[in-house]
């Protein structure tokens, strides 16, 4: 098992920057690959970011390649997403994920991922 705690949300405006935060906590946090996903009202969790579990690999939706920049500190049990750019179309809450799928991908599946955190709201105003 491995518990997930999402932090960094906010309001900002157009143009401007967030960096979430997912702190990890019980089993071995470097074995697992992890994810960062979101759902805005009335949408359907998407894929955003993913990372290997030893940075190796990293992948990113269409919408936020360029902008957005997923890394993890295995030291320190966290995976981070630095969001540049924002656009109101960002808006949603942001969920970060594990997975102990194994191999040395980064997973953009979101069946795949066996464990979520509560998730963190962002907000991009106009």
């Amino acid at each position: 098992q491995v518990q997930l705690v999402e932090s960094g949300g906010g309001l900002v405006q157009a143009g401007g920057s967030l960096r979430l935060s997912c702190a990890a906590s019980g089993r071995t946090f470097s074995s697992y690959a992890m994810g960062w996903f979101r759902q805005a009202p009335g949408k359907e969790r998407e894929f955003v970011a993913a990372i290997s579990w030893n940075s190796g690999n990293t992948c990113y939706s269409d919408s936020v390649k360029g902008r957005f920049t997923i890394s993890r500190d295995n030291a320190k049990n966290t995976v981070y997403l630095q969001m540049n750019s924002l656009k109101p179309e960002d808006t949603a809450v942001y969920y970060c994920a594990a997975t102990d799928f194994g191999g040395t991908s980064c997973y953009t599946e979101r069946g795949l991922y066996d464990y979520w955190g509560q998730g963190t709201q962002v907000t991009v105003s106009s």
